[in-house]
């Protein structure tokens, strides 16, 4: 709870910060939606980390499963996903190796065996991704480069392009 209070503190003061004239003021700034950033995905996961894994879980009152996680932060950005890691993994975004992930990318894995996607993440630099890995489990942060995470490694989908 205290990491997510930190790191909210963090987004709102940088933002508070920085200018945007580039943005034009809505004329019902409460349905307007600005272009979303991967920072903002990156932040917002991370946010989440420690809520409990549920099967189905879509919000941090109900818990999250993988695709949930992410449907969930990428809704928060002004950007609809589909439900299921599958059709995430199949959309017409540009596909990305492991060497060239960036902040806010989605990545997949073939935790199952064999090649077809069974569980996703959201990449959030430095070789770390936020995911809800388990039953029983928390969404955590956790590095690419673990064994277990490297093996299973399918592919990388960039979502935003900025």
């Amino acid at each position: 709870m205290l990491k997510r209070f930190l790191l909210l503190i963090v987004f709102f003061g940088l933002s508070a910060c920085s200018t945007n004239n580039h943005i034009k003021t809505p004329k019902n700034p409460t349905t307007a939606s600005f272009p979303a950033s991967a920072d903002e995905v990156s932040i917002s996961a991370m946010s989440l980390i420690g809520t409990p894994y549920t099967w189905g879980g879509n919000t941090p009152d109900s818990g999250f499963d993988c695709s949930g996680l992410i449907v969930y932060v990428y809704k928060g950005a002004g950007v609809k996903l589909p439900r299921t890691t599958q059709a995430m993994s199949s959309l017409t975004k540009p596909t990305v190796n492991k060497k060239s992930l960036k902040t806010g990318d989605l990545i997949f894995f073939a935790t199952s065996g064999g090649r077809k996607v069974s569980h996703a993440g959201i990449y959030v630099g430095n070789g770390r991704f936020v995911h809800a890995p388990s039953s029983g489990g928390v969404v955590r942060l956790n590095n690419l480069n673990e064994s277990y995470w490297s093996k299973t490694f399918l592919l990388g989908k960039r979502i935003i392009q900025n």
